[in-house]
């Protein structure tokens, strides 16, 4: 049977909106699955430069970059028409509890619309 809902459990880390301003997700809490990935589903970019950033921590409150070695795939950077209307997709690999979803957005007035999931996956049998 091809069941793939049951494995995977997506939270929002950024809800979709217009953004204009930098602006760091909610956190999501990997405790309990084995992995995890990031989708970042771009709407419409109006203008600006919007760098997304993966970041872990430990405790929820202090995140940083992931560093490289631990992504699957490229963090985009949207700054023009070709960008935009795309889903883009990264793989973690670290071993932090906590995982969100960053942008820092720089000469923006009506910005980009863009939200940000991150599906837990591989959730630990209690049994």
């Amino acid at each position: 049977m091809l069941d793939l809902k049951s494995k995977l459990d997506p939270v929002q880390s950024l809800a979709p909106a217009a953004y204009t301003d930098s602006t760091d997700g909610t956190g999501v809490d990997l405790r309990g699955y084995n992995s995890a990935v990031v989708h970042i589903d771009v709407g419409l970019w109006t203008d600006g430069t919007h760098t997304f950033q993966v970041e872990d921590s430990a405790d929820d409150t202090t995140f940083a970059a992931v560093a490289d070695a631990n992504l699957q795939g490229a963090e985009p950077v949207v700054d023009g028409a070709t960008d935009d209307n795309q889903l883009y997709e990264i793989g973690y690999l670290g071993g932090k509890r906590y995982l969100r979803v960053a942008v820092t957005c720089a000469t923006t007035t009506t910005g980009a619309v863009y939200s940000a999931v991150i599906h837990r996956g591989d959730k630990e049998d209690k049994s």
